[in-house]
């Protein structure tokens, strides 16, 4: 939904129809500079039937736009909205593609799946950098084809669908890591949209925490309020590792602890209530950094938080070893085995063959690591 009455066109997911895939940014505008030019390049792309690949950090409204990009195609159908690190990956391919009565213990009943329920209309697919690799190999043949087959059935769907699909992670270096198919990037990444962090649209702070002042004042009951010169430049002089999801929740909180008006002091940046903006504080040392950004994650919610920041650690730990598990895992201080267990869990041993599985590989660390890029690209494949 638009906020045309206020001086900034903000985009928002109030009403009735606001049902995010997950705990996201709630608007957005399009006041500053950078912002202005993505609206611009939004109308150019929009009426296409080309699949779009939002690019962007959690938190900065890739759901917004492609409810926008839908919304400005002229497409008849849903939109219909899709978390891909949500989805079970045992029931990925039924959510995705429908079933039969049958197909699997529990299948009682004929499902649609979420490319038929977006017939005529539009797809999104959140992080889809989660996909596991079997469901990008169907997917790339759907949206070659044009067509689903149901879990369970022989008979092929037309459907007509327009994909929009959006991720946090660079999806060439995924492709590195065997996680991601080459040939479903070049696939989808026709129009490429790449939303920018809130401290890169310094010009979009203000109109947003104005839409969430008037928000909030009215679901509270308080009075009208308006931002302080003081607060505006506190705001624009902030970084926002969580984005406009942070915004919000800073706005929020100092409605509840000012006693008349907002301050500098009612302002929770980083964590603490009245703490210092970054362009004045000392830089923090590495665990406090990371205590900030868990403490970002806690305030935004979602789920699976822990095995989002578990996947994270193994993830970066294995890339700075050269995806080395001898390594990696006395980067992390851990057994070599609880690490073979944590990347067997996160996918990264798809492919492998069943010698590789043996304990005696330590002996000849650089062999193991090529093995391992090897069989995870020959799995892409």
């Amino acid at each position: 939904m638009s906020d045309w009455g206020s001086k900034a066109t903000v985009l928002s997911l109030d009403g009735v129809h606001a049902q995010p895939v997950s705990i996201r940014a709630k608007a957005l505008v399009f006041e500053d500079p950078a912002s202005l030019e993505l609206r611009r390049y939004l109308e150019r792309v929009a009426p296409s039937e080309a699949p779009v690949v939002i690019l962007g950090e959690t938190g900065t409204g890739k759901e917004l736009v492609a409810r926008h990009i839908h919304q400005l195609s002229g497409r008849k159908g849903p939109f219909v909205a899709v978390n891909c690190g949500a989805i079970s990956e045992q029931l990925a391919e039924s959510e995705l593609f429908g079933h039969e009565p049958g197909a699997f213990t529990g299948a009682t009943t004929r499902r649609e799946g979420w490319f038929e329920a977006a017939h005529r209309g539009t797809l999104f697919l959140d992080e889809i950098g989660d996909l596991p690799l079997p469901l990008q190999v169907k997917l790339l043949r759907v949206l070659q084809e044009r067509e689903v087959v149901r879990v369970g059935s022989r008979r092929p769907i037309p459907v007509d669908i327009r994909l929009v699909a959006a991720t946090n992670v660079d999806l060439n270096e995924a492709v590195k890591a065997g996680r991601f198919r080459l040939d479903l990037v070049y696939r989808l990444n026709i129009a490429q949209v790449r939303l920018a962090p809130l401290r890169e649209r310094i010009g979009d702070i203000v109109p947003l925490a104005e839409h969430f002042l008037r928000l909030y004042t009215q679901k509270l009951s308080l009075p009208p309020q308006l931002l302080s010169d003081r607060v505006k430049q506190e705001l624009e002089r902030y970084h926002w590792p969580g984005n406009i999801r942070e915004l919000e929740n800073v706005i929020h909180f100092a409605l509840l602890v000012a006693p008349n008006r907002i301050q500098p002091e009612h302002l929770q940046l980083a964590g603490s209530v009245g703490a210092p903006s970054s362009s004045s504080s000392q830089p923090l040392e590495p665990k406090e950094q990371i205590a900030q950004a868990l403490r970002t994650m806690f305030e935004a919610g979602g789920d699976k938080l822990f095995e989002t920041v578990e996947k994270m650690v193994v993830d970066e730990a294995f890339r700075h070893s050269r995806y080395n598990q001898v390594r990696a895992a006395s980067l992390l201080g851990i057994s070599r085995n609880v690490l073979r267990t944590l990347l067997k869990k996160y996918h990264y041993l798809s492919g492998r063959s069943g010698s590789d599985t043996a304990s005696g590989a330590e002996d000849e660390p650089e062999d193991e690591a090529r093995g391992w890029q090897g069989a995870s690209w020959a799995a892409s494949r």
